[in-house]
């Protein structure tokens, strides 16, 4: 049996399950379930779902992640419909416990970055 396209982890996976007889595909599937995609592999998703270079992927996922950045500094929030909503939420400054020494320590107080996802990724999930 023969793997075809560009997802090398399905054909890694596919291989060594056709290479050990007491293996299932639900193996396989199982793998799958929890692949994390990183930057390069949604690069490439995006140049091919597009029909573009991956130079220009790349360009336009990094303006995206700028435009996202600075919008966040700057206090305000990135809405896509029916994907989600980036913003920012506060963290109060707390106490929390070394785990090694159970000594108290202070945690400073910070804004982090927080997605919500919208009606439509959630339904799709």
């Amino acid at each position: 049996m023969r793997v075809t396209g560009k997802n090398t982890i399905v054909k890694k996976c596919f291989e060594k399950i056709c290479r050990n007889q007491k293996a299932s595909i639900f193996v396989l599937l199982k793998i799958l379930k929890f692949h994390t995609m990183n930057k390069a592999e949604l690069i490439a998703k995006i140049a091919d779902d597009a029909g573009v270079t991956k130079t220009q992927a790349n360009d336009a996922l990094d303006s995206f992640i700028e435009a996202v950045t600075k919008t966040l500094k700057g206090g305000g929030k990135v809405t896509l419909v029916g994907f989600g909503t980036f913003s920012v939420s506060k963290r109060a400054a707390r106490n929390g416990r070394n785990p090694q020494t159970g000594a108290v320590i202070k945690i400073k107080a910070k804004k982090v970055a927080r997605f919500k996802a919208g009606k439509e990724l959630s339904s799709k999930l």
